[in-house]
């Protein structure tokens, strides 16, 4: 086969898979399934046929990590809401309690803000002991201490034995936005630098492990963290960053394609270059799972633009967080709304969107 007629066949490929995402989602489930709260497909398509259908609004049809909300004076307020249904409720690195905390904290700062105060809904089964209530209740405190923000208001419900599986937290975080910042996908433009804070697949694979349900030795722990202080390390070194996303549920590959979907750019990963731990990578290949799919809880992806990207690796460096930071990819024009990784044998990949998760129950 002639090479222009190869380029020809790939060419053709590239143009089904582009027609084919396009395709807004679909809910063809009659039921709710484990895969609807997963973040892949599945996940979109039920947002888009029962949320976004029923509330629609311009603000909610962003689908970002948090509302960008104007006040009467001008002022611009993020507002995000979460919730954590981790199992176990403690793993090596944290606890539920920590991960309600700073998942929000982390979708306020993503979205530009600087976050300040959040509230508390505790949906509590009965049975649950008050003594593992009261540790993960001083969880949350020292985390949002730590972070600098305050939990201001509160719920709590207690269901049945058997109805809550011990204990389910939702956190809702306002945060303000400094005057003249905007993070959007509509600022990414062709040559931008795809940014990783660090290393990717902790937080999965420490909840996934301290479940005990596999028989895996290894010395993971989760990466739950705020991300605040990082944010605007990275925004002092490189002000003209474009978008930010945390990668929490469905990790930096279902993240890398919300940013691609239904855009005129490609992201092109270097599988080299996404840093691993090899504990983790070791555990993800026992399991027959590509750490890119596996969540984290302290990690975020930017798109800086090409002449700031040095300047943003070596300012994060400074900070502990922010020591394995590096650039992992970059922002080209073909094919539009594909996301691709380069292997590490020189070949390359499509990175889609998985329907489900392959780790349940880990944020």
């Amino acid at each position: 086969m002639s090479t222009s007629t190869a380029a020809q066949r790939e060419d053709r490929v590239l143009e089904r898979i582009e027609k084919f995402r396009q395709r807004r989602p679909r809910l063809i489930d009659d039921v709710v399934t484990l895969a609807h709260g997963a973040g892949g497909k599945s996940s979109a398509a039920l947002v888009d046929a029962v949320f976004v259908e029923a509330f629609r609004n311009p603000e909610l049809e962003q689908l970002g990590d948090a509302a960008l909300l104007r006040t009467p004076s001008g002022d611009t307020l993020a507002f995000s809401t979460d919730s954590y249904v981790v199992a176990p409720h403690r793993f090596p690195g944290g606890s539920i309690g920590h991960v309600a905390v700073h998942g929000t904290i982390n979708d306020l700062a993503v979205s530009g803000a600087h976050p300040q105060w959040l509230s508390a809904g505790f949906v509590i089964e009965e049975g649950f002991a008050i003594a593992e209530l009261r540790e993960i209740v001083a969880d949350m405190s020292e985390a949002a201490a730590r972070a600098g923000v305050q939990i201001v208001t509160g719920d709590t419900k207690v269901v049945g034995k058997g109805a809550a599986d011990g204990m389910y937290i939702c956190t809702a975080g306002v945060g303000i936005v400094p005057a003249g910042r905007r993070l959007s996908r509509d600022n990414v433009r062709t040559g931008d630098r795809v940014l990783l804070s660090g290393t990717i697949g902790d937080h999965g694979m420490a909840v996934m492990l301290a479940r005990g349900d596999l028989a895996i030795d290894a010395d993971i722990v989760s990466d739950t963290a705020p991300l605040h202080e990082l944010v605007e390390i990275l925004l002092a070194a490189a002000p003209s960053t474009r978008w930010m996303r945390d990668a929490t549920r469905g990790g930096v590959g279902t993240v890398c394609n919300e940013l691609a979907k239904d855009s005129p750019f490609a992201v092109i990963l270097d599988e080299a270059s996404i840093p691993v731990e090899p504990q983790v990578a070791g555990a993800c290949d026992l399991l027959g799972i590509d750490p890119l799919y596996v969540a984290n809880e302290g990690k975020f992806l930017a798109i800086v633009p090409a002449d700031e990207a040095d300047a943003a690796v070596t300012a994060l460096h400074a900070h502990p967080q922010g020591a394995r930071a590096t650039v992992v990819g970059e922002i080209v024009a073909e094919p539009p709304g594909i996301v691709a990784l380069r292997t590490a044998f020189g070949g390359s990949r499509i990175v889609d969107m998985l329907v489900g998760d392959p780790l349940p129950r880990i944020c």
